[in-house]
């Protein structure tokens, strides 16, 4: 089963040739210009990793972690940058960031990060599926 992935950055060609690429490697990619119209994207639709640009104007990444991960904790997000700084990679990994690369990110290790991302996100899945399974099962008293 390929990931599913959401692409998030305000640089249009940047993107496009990017979910071109990572298309020619059996991902299923969906695209967001801004980190609101991606907030949207992710109510309406699951992705096994997000990755997204740290600069964007209206909302910045960091912005978009911390209100994303107060509704889907379990969401996977990788974080790229065209002028990385220590403290914003810190500050991301505190958030919950899966990771933190800098632009133009060698896509073989894209690719190693998604994946990571897939799996990471099946085992909170499960996690959860269990924990609701225990609820279920003492409410019930069985």
């Amino acid at each position: 089963m390929s990931e599913k992935v959401l692409l998030v950055d305000d640089e249009k060609e940047f993107t496009e040739a990017l979910a071109d690429r990572m298309r020619l490697r059996d991902m299923t990619v969906s695209t967001a210009g801004s980190a609101t119209e991606a907030l949207r994207k992710v109510e309406d639709e699951s992705f096994d990793a997000i990755v997204l640009d740290l600069r964007m104007p209206e909302m910045d990444g960091i912005e978009f972690l911390k209100a994303v991960r107060k509704k889907h904790p379990e969401l996977q997000v990788i974080m790229l940058t065209g002028q990385g700084k220590i403290k914003d990679s810190v500050e991301a990994m505190k958030l919950g960031a899966l990771d933190f690369l800098e632009k133009p990110a060698d896509l073989d290790l894209l690719t190693e990060k998604i994946h990571d991302a897939k799996s990471r996100r099946m085992l909170i899945a499960e996690k959860q599926t269990i924990e609701k399974v225990k609820n279920i099962l003492t409410e019930k008293g069985w």
